[in-house]
């Protein structure tokens, strides 16, 4: 930020009058502590009254708001042998964006402490809450009805419509934001002015006027049309990863794709990559040359677009992953799952992230149906794979698609998990699971043993007989919890 934008910036902040809960003025603190709970007040009091940012600014008399210089640099600041910054930043729960600014202005130097608003939860440092009330910092647990009106807010304000960037001028919105491959994704044409494309973003929710001038840019605008998500502060962590190992584990690293693009370009440019990285071979049929992947690229398409939308985008620290190991896909987002394991095919949809959910629907990134797990089955299912494996692994959900085997040579689990997801998918389409779907489903040519796999599936209590009193060759089975 130049000296002219911070000065601006504070000459917007001085017109309020007086200070509120959301920005605080000060001459000289350079005490640690109470600099993070400032943080911790100012996030709050911004959430609290709906402003993307809340402000720290020292420099200026907080009686009459002159510009009088501070002698406060958080740069070289320490506590002990940590830099400020770090030190604040570990101290903070859950994770806030923040970041120093500082320049002269009127002949003096200031400098502006910017602070993310809460957004999901109050913002705790050391363990405890804060909240700016007259004038004054206090604890939120003293004043119970602005900590109801805290929570509040956060179930007002998704995520994806919180603001990532404040008041970006016309010109810089068309800078970051890749506005071509938006109108290219709905399939319209691209309007002539640049009124025009603001226009459509705003009314997508990727943009809103800011009370400052300019645009403010959203979650939404970035996680999806982002030209770097490294300009994007706390998004950066948001980027697709898609890592390759030379072996079973996490060693041998073949080499790394981090996209930082948003996800409407991500997300192709994630399956190119994957057509040339993903083990395939060539296969002539009379004189037909086609490709045969190891892996079904629809059923990887789903599981990393899945991923992609149903993470916890509030997570700090943490983002989507799609890692290739020699025998098997991952695909990791933070954010447990919302639903069972068990029940991911016949669960109706959920989403932590609707309007995402419902923007990468529009273009047909995904279908918002429920049936993305499913159509993964019919996949897996096409080509004989072992049946894919959905895991919950701390705060993060992990779907595995695992390589070609043989029947001999996957494990009881691995054949048992299957006759589950064999039956869950039939099921939910109306259909009947009997020993032949199982048969077929393995490409097994004895029945004998297709029963007793049957038979071990009924006694761990994963499937169950529909009609007890056919015989064994007419014997229809569902999933447990049908």
């Amino acid at each position: 930020m130049t000296d002219h934008d911070l000065a601006h910036l504070i000459g917007e902040l001085k017109r309020l009058g007086r200070e509120t809960a959301w920005v605080e003025f000060k001459v000289n603190n350079a005490d640690p502590d109470e600099i993070g709970e400032y943080i911790s007040a100012l996030a709050n009091g911004a959430a609290v009254v709906g402003k993307p940012f809340g402000y720290l600014v020292l420099g200026i008399d907080d009686n009459d708001h002159s510009v009088v210089g501070t002698k406060f640099d958080p740069f070289k600041a320490k506590r002990g042998n940590e830099d400020l910054e770090a030190w604040l930043a570990r101290g903070l729960t859950p994770r806030v964006g923040f970041r120093f600014l500082s320049g002269v202005v009127d002949g003096c130097s200031v400098v502006v402490l910017e602070i993310a608003r809460a957004s999901s939860s109050p913002t705790q440092f050391l363990g405890k809450e804060y909240i700016r009330v007259g004038s004054t910092k206090r604890p939120l647990k003293d004043h119970p009805q602005i900590e109801r009106e805290l929570w509040r807010a956060f179930s007002l304000v998704p995520f994806e419509t919180d603001v990532q960037l404040e008041s970006v001028e016309p010109t810089r919105v068309v800078e970051l934001l890749d506005c071509e491959a938006y109108f290219v994704a709905v399939g319209s044409p691209v309007p002539t002015s640049t009124d025009g494309i603001l226009a459509a973003l705003a009314d997508e929710q990727m943009i809103q006027r800011a009370e400052r001038g300019g645009w403010n840019i959203t979650n939404l605008g970035a996680i999806c049309l982002a030209r770097d998500l490294r300009d994007f502060g706390r998004l950066r962590r948001k980027a697709l990863r898609i890592v390759r190992y030379n072996s079973p584990g996490k060693t041998n690293a073949l080499g790394e794709l981090e996209i930082m693009q948003g996800y409407v370009r991500a997300v192709p440019m994630a399956m190119e990559h994957l057509e040339v990285v993903v083990p395939h071979r060539e296969v002539i049929t009379g004189a037909l040359r086609s490709m045969r992947y190891d892996y079904p690229l629809p059923a990887v398409r789903e599981i990393m677009t899945n991923g992609l939308i149903h993470q916890d985008l509030t997570a700090t620290g943490a983002g989507p992953m799609l890692e290739l190991f020699t025998s098997r896909i991952d695909m990791t987002n933070p954010g447990a799952p919302l639903v069972d394991t068990d029940r991911f095919i016949d669960s109706p949809p959920k989403s932590r992230n609707d309007a995402l959910a419902s923007f990468m629907r529009r273009i047909g990134y995904c279908e918002e149906r429920g049936s993305g797990i499913d159509n993964v089955m019919l996949a897996i299912e096409g080509v004989l794979l072992p049946a894919p494996e959905f895991r919950a692994v701390g705060d993060n959900t992990v779907v595995l698609l695992h390589g070609p085997r043989t029947f001999n040579e996957t494990s009881r689990s691995d054949r048992l998990r299957a006759v589950y997801l064999h039956a869950c998918l039939h099921y939910v389409r109306g259909e009947s699971v009997t020993n032949t779907s199982v048969r077929d489903r393995f490409g097994l040519d004895d029945a004998a043993r297709t029963s007793r796999l049957i038979s071990e599936a009924i006694k761990t209590g994963l499937v169950k007989v529909l009609n007890a009193d056919a015989g064994r060759r007419y014997a229809e089975y569902a999933p447990y919890w049908a």
